[in-house]
């Protein structure tokens, strides 16, 4: 029997309030090396407040947070936040030097020097694809570029976890695609990633555990395929037959949680999506030909809506 693998960040009862307004409460979860982690909510949801008080931005009222081996910021303030990377949603980056110079300067803040620090620069720029563009000054870099160095900067101290905050914000699509490529990269090393994001198809992309947020509180926690389950309901498959079925015909097909019949369409709910193919098989010993199908299955999207309702959120 395994071992249940030691979390990499864990969080533990996170509350904090200004004033009579709470922007978190009891909010709690965890990530595994070589995981990403989804953060999604609505905006206010209380994202940008947890992500502050992971990397010790903001003082938490409450609750604990702790690395691997029980490392925390009131046990280890600078050993816990050598270990931390943050890629926050604005840009820190000084326009009017070259961009190998922004990443080396962060690099310092951590206590890099000499031949170490060099390396270090030369590996991020080089993961990000701005090796080329290492002596540019970023005021000449597109907006994905610069999202890019920013990447780098909180990569060059080589931390175990890393936050991004809507790290694609106001990006083309080829740099969005380069920064997924960036990520995939670093989770295959083992890396921990925590990615906030308002685009359900980012998070479809990349996250292995989605934690859903809304008005401070957890809303929703589980893979992909669990919240599907839970929140955002079955698949659909959608058939047009050439001619139209007795209705017995159509009872009893393996997969299918229920069925309507309309002349010669049916609409089929399934267990899930992989029971398409016995259910046609069926269908085609029963005689039933069919002349088109469709299938629908849910999206993370789906699941966020019915978790947070479609009202608009300033």
């Amino acid at each position: 029997m395994h071992a249940t693998p030691e979390p990499a960040l864990q969080v533990q009862g996170l509350r904090k309030a200004y004033g009579s307004r709470t922007a978190v409460e009891s909010v709690s979860f965890q990530v595994q090396p070589g995981q990403v982690l989804g953060l999604l909510g609505p905006n206010g949801a209380g994202k940008s407040t947890t992500v502050g008080m992971i990397c010790g931005l903001t003082t938490p009222d409450a609750g604990e947070i702790r690395l691997r081996g029980g490392l925390s910021l009131a046990s280890d303030e600078r050993g816990y936040k050598q270990r931390l990377g943050l890629v926050p949603q604005d840009l820190a980056l000084y326009e009017e030097l070259p961009a190998r110079t922004n990443v080396q300067l962060f690099g310092s803040l951590y206590g890099i020097t000499g031949a170490e620090l060099h390396k270090r620069c030369e590996q991020v720029m080089a993961l990000v694809g701005l090796s080329d563009r290492a002596g540019d000054k970023p005021s000449t870099f597109s907006g994905g570029m610069k999202r890019r160095l920013h990447i780098a900067c909180a990569l060059v101290h080589d931390p175990e976890v890393i936050l991004l905050d809507e790290p694609t914000a106001g990006v083309d699509p080829q740099s969005r695609n380069a920064i997924f490529d960036n990520l995939e990269q670093l989770k295959a090393a083992g890396k921990a990633l925590i990615y906030t994001t308002h685009y359900m198809e980012e998070a479809e992309r990349l996250a292995d555990h989605v934690v859903i947020v809304d008005h401070g509180r957890v809303v929703a926690s589980g893979t992909q395929a669990e919240l599907y389950a839970a929140h955002a309901g079955e698949p659909q498959l959608s058939v047009q037959f050439q001619a139209a079925p007795e209705a017995a015909a159509l009872h009893g097909l393996p997969g299918v949680l229920r069925h309507t019949l309309d002349a010669s369409s049916a609409e089929f709910t399934l267990h899930h999506l992989d029971a398409s193919a016995a259910l046609l098989a069926a269908l085609a010993e029963r005689g039933l030909h069919v002349r088109s199908l469709a299938s629908s299955q849910p999206s993370l999207e789906d699941v966020f809506l019915a978790l947070t309702g479609r009202q608009l959120r300033d």
